[in-house]
C-alpha cells in the first residue's frame, strides 16, 4: 500500500524527517504543508482550565 501526499498519514511528524532524508520531501514541502494547516490555537487547553475541569 502506497501512501500519497493527500493522505494525512504521509505528513505524520514521526515520519517527516525520514521522508526528507530519503528525498521524498524537501524542507520547503514541509514548510508549505505546515503553512497550509488551519490555525487551531483557540483549542489549546491551559493548565488552569484543566484544573477547573477536575473540580
Amino acid at each position: 500500500m502506497t501512501i500519497t501526499r493527500e493522505d494525512l498519514r504521509f505528513w505524520d511528524v514521526r515520519t517527516l524527517e525520514r521522508r526528507v532524508r530519503r528525498g521524498q520531501l524537501s524542507q520547503k514541502d514541509v514548510e508549505k504543508h505546515v503553512k497550509s494547516l488551519p490555525d487551531s490555537s483557540d483549542k489549546i487547553a491551559t493548565p488552569e482550565s484543566e484544573a477547573e475541569d477536575t473540580e
